[in-house]
């Protein structure tokens, strides 16, 4: 519709509020606007508005209002609303926003302080109730983690491992023998049986393994050779070692890629004279990675 003057640029229109504390048995309290007379507020005492004027529930004048009877600290509320101060502005009231008026992704980073962050101090050390800001980019979301959350995602902790050892074997010459290795030192992950000299990949620790043999001659000469077995079948060409004189030691190292449910043994292979014994025997392992 057609009107006259300046076109008014305000597009959301708010109403001050007072709130005010009650002091017994005072009847004046001060507004904190000047209004010409009790008709520019509206007072509500306990949620109840009251009816202006003299004789009735209150009066106002410039910065004072007069209550007709004082109220109850502790048991009665009142504040007032100035009709008279309604604030045009072409922006929204502060506090009227809230997530419902705002678009996905409207906040771009054009809008948003990098002082925020910047400008924050910079910590030397992350405490155990500390908390870290991440974005989840699988779930397109802000997500939060402990330190021990954190902590736990970061590198390998290398368990499932074991270390074990025997003091002395006998093998069978010519013929390949699974070595028994039955002294345990230590076993993380629970993956190293003694009583079967085996070590079974846990479930959810499929991974690449590194395992390491070892064990002396005693007595003799001739050739030694070891190998390591996956489920039963050799996995890795031997080590060997020919000497004139007893008293020497084979080893093996070998790096594998293993399943859950996989299995690993050592075996051993001697071409000797007299004595079939081996002793100084060594069996370990680890998990480099998933």
């Amino acid at each position: 519709m057609a009107y006259l003057g300046n076109a008014p640029a305000e597009k959301y229109i708010s109403f001050e509020r007072q709130v005010f504390t009650i002091v017994n048995s005072q009847t004046a309290y001060t507004l904190s606007h000047s209004v010409t007379n009790e008709n520019d507020i509206r007072l509500v005492v306990n949620n109840i508005v009251q009816e202006p004027g003299s004789g009735k529930a209150y009066t106002a004048s410039g910065t004072t209002l007069t209550l007709s009877a004082a109220l109850v600290n502790g048991t009665d509320e009142m504040y007032c609303v100035f009709l008279g101060r309604a604030v045009g502005t072409v922006n929204a009231p502060a506090g009227s926003v809230g997530t419902a008026q705002l678009a996905a992704d409207a906040v771009t980073n054009a809008k948003v302080d990098s002082s925020v962050i910047t400008g924050q101090t910079a910590e030397t050390s992350i405490a155990t109730d500390d908390t870290i800001l991440i974005h989840d980019t699988s779930a397109s979301a802000l997500r939060k983690m402990t330190r021990a959350n954190f902590v736990s995602g970061v590198g390998e902790t290398n368990s499932p491992n074991f270390h074990a050892y025997d003091a002395e074997h006998v093998l069978t010459s010519t013929t390949w023998t699974k070595i028994n290795v039955a002294t345990e030192v230590f076993n993380n992950g629970s993956a190293y049986d003694t009583s079967t000299s085996k070590f079974t990949v846990p479930s959810g620790e499929a991974g690449v393994y590194f395992f390491s043999g070892i064990y002396r001659m005693e007595n003799d000469s001739g050739s030694a050779f070891l190998k390591f077995y996956k489920n039963g079948s050799a996995l890795n060409n031997w080590v060997s070692e020919s000497h004139g004189s007893a008293y020497f030691s084979v080893q093996q190292n070998i790096l594998v890629n293993l399943s859950a449910g996989d299995y690993i043994e050592m075996y051993g292979y001697i071409n000797v004279g007299n004595t079939n014994g081996i002793t100084n025997i060594s069996f370990q392992g680890f998990k480099v990675s998933s």
